[in-house]
Formats: C-alpha cells, sequence, structure tokens
C-alpha cells in the first residue's frame, strides 16, 4: 500500500504480508486481524509552550508538538521513533492524559480525551497505562513490591485486600516474579527485575493501552531482549496495545507492527514496519537507518 513521505498527517494503513497467508503474524505466533477497531487515533494534534526569552525580550513558542497524526488498533504496537527533542515524550504526556494538548483531537475508543471533562477522563484514565525509561527512579523505594502492584487497585477501589493481594501475585506470576518477591523493596532487585515490576504495576487494572517512554534503554543489553519477549508475550495474552517510544531501530524492528518517524514535532513519515526499513522516503528516515550500525554495510552511506 502507497505510503506518503510529504503528508505528515496521512493515517497510513498497514499492508502486511501476514494478512495475505491467512492473518497469521510471524511475531512469535500472534494472530492478527486483516482490520481491527481503532483504539486510539490523533488528529493534527498540537502541544505549544510558551517559555520566556529574557529579560525585555518577550516571550516565544515552542513547538514541540505540530500536527501530529496518526491511528493505533486494538493489539498492536505503533513505534515512535526519532531523535531527542523531536516530541517523542510530549506525545506520551497527550496521550497518558498529563497534559491537555493546544489543539487537534485524541480519540481514545471514540472519546475525545482533549475535550472530555473530569469525571470522563477520570474514567478513561485507567485504560491507559504508562512504563517509564528507568524502572528505579519509577518506583517508590519505600514500599514494598506487592504495596506498589496493589497501589492501582487501592486508587480505583477495586476488589478486598484478599483479592488485590491475589491480584498481585498472579501478575507477577505472569512477568516471570516469584511469590517470595512480595514482601521485598525495589532497592533489593536488578535492573530487569524492578522494569518487570514496572510492568506488572501499569498492567494490574487491565489497560488496554500501555505507553512504553524508551523502556528498555536503561537496561544491559542481555536483558533487553527478555524484556521485549516478555513484553510481546503479554500482549499476545491481554490483547494490550503499545505505543512504543524508542531510538532503537533495532529494537523497534523486533516489536513493533507499525512506525512512525518525527522530527522536529512533526510526523514526517509512517507506515507498516517492513515497508519503513525496506524502502524509506523521507531522508531524515534514510538517515536514521544509516546511523544504525550494521556489519553488512561496507562502506557509509552519504545522505
Amino acid at each position: 500500500m502507497a505510503r506518503s513521505a510529504t503528508r505528515p498527517s496521512d493515517v497510513i494503513s498497514r499492508s502486511a504480508r501476514d494478512e495475505q497467508r491467512g492473518g497469521v503474524s510471524r511475531k512469535r505466533g500472534r494472530r492478527v486481524s486483516a482490520e481491527r477497531p481503532a483504539l486510539l487515533e490523533a488528529r493534527d494534534l498540537a502541544r505549544h509552550y510558551r517559555v520566556s526569552r529574557g529579560y525585555l525580550r518577550g516571550h516565544a513558542i515552542v513547538r514541540a508538538l505540530d500536527g501530529v497524526s496518526f491511528t493505533l488498533a486494538e493489539g498492536r504496537t505503533l513505534a515512535v521513533v526519532g531523535e531527542s527533542g523531536c516530541g517523542k515524550s510530549t506525545l506520551a504526556r497527550q496521550v497518558t492524559m498529563v497534559e491537555a494538548p493546544t489543539s487537534g483531537r485524541l480519540l481514545l475508543d471514540g472519546i475525545d480525551v482533549a475535550q472530555a471533562g473530569a469525571n470522563a477522563r477520570k474514567r478513561l484514565r485507567p485504560d491507559v497505562q504508562m512504563v517509564f525509561q528507568n524502572p528505579y527512579a519509577s518506583l517508590n523505594p519505600r514500599r514494598t513490591v506487592g504495596a506498589l502492584l496493589e497501589e492501582p487497585l487501592v486508587i480505583q477501589r477495586r476488589g478486598s485486600a484478599a483479592e488485590r493481594r491475589e491480584a498481585a501475585l498472579a501478575m507477577m506470576a505472569k512477568v516471570g516474579l516469584r511469590t517470595e518477591h512480595y514482601g521485598r523493596y525495589p532497592h533489593m532487585f536488578s535492573g530487569g527485575q524492578r522494569q518487570r515490576i514496572a510492568v506488572a504495576r501499569a498492567l494490574m487494572l487491565r489497560p488496554r493501552l500501555v505507553v512504553a517512554d524508551e523502556p528498555i534503554s536503561a537496561l544491559d543489553v542481555s536483558i533487553q531482549a527478555q524484556v521485549l519477549n516478555l513484553l510481546l508475550d503479554l500482549q499476545q495474552e491481554l490483547g494490550v496495545a503499545y505505543l512504543f517510544i524508542a531510538h532503537n531501530l533495532q529494537v523497534v524492528r523486533h516489536i513493533a507492527d507499525d512506525v512512525m518517524v518525527m522530527y522536529l514535532g512533526k510526523a514526517v513519515e509512517q507506515g507498516p514496519k517492513e515497508a519503513i526499513f525496506a524502502h524509506p522516503r523521507h531522508s531524515y528516515t534514510r538517515a536514521l537507518l544509516a546511523s544504525t550500525p550494521s556489519l553488512r554495510r561496507s562502506r557509509p552511506t552519504r545522505i
């Protein structure tokens, strides 16, 4: 299916070989549907910040997001890639409803969260959870693993104390943690184990969408593949969708269904993963791919 590199606002649907082969994905045996309902849709989403230029110099406008449009279907993974400062984390704050967009529409299951009232956003927030880059910084060091996992259920007033404990233990088993870890503190775990705790906490409310902001960049290379495979297994089991923010294109190649390339607050190219990696059309996308180390390339490619 044709892609456009010159119209960032275009929403490009995936045309994968999987659908031509009976709808069976090559990624860990997951079955995908040719058409899935849109869980998240952004239309010309913008977020501008007013900053001071100095004494008696007035103010300037920083366009952190400037007209970004995309669609994310149920149970799929959209990877957002780009250099630091391109607007990836700002996009994550809009999707998780931490900040309100300056303009544009952000539809979660058909509801425009940008225009929704406080009560509507409160009902929607459990459906969107986040996994942060640094697992140690995102976990309260004074609380045990059990208390950290039960906290979302306590805030949402779900279940009794015994039911919350049972749910926490069940989620720990899903992410590869043992029962005896329930009463331990975050500092007693390795980086990979702490990120498993963070993933478990994000999934305690059974969200429909998880925003993963550089979830493995702070981990050792030997642990990164384990966490990625864990995310894929949980997606297959729970049907959760991922908005996966990353700068490592090899990681994106492993986990993503679709890719959106951002530059200076704009989406300059987006489409199916296979098409983006095989035939990039925008010059910035080609530059990103050329900057990825490869043992197969005999000489650097000039951009």
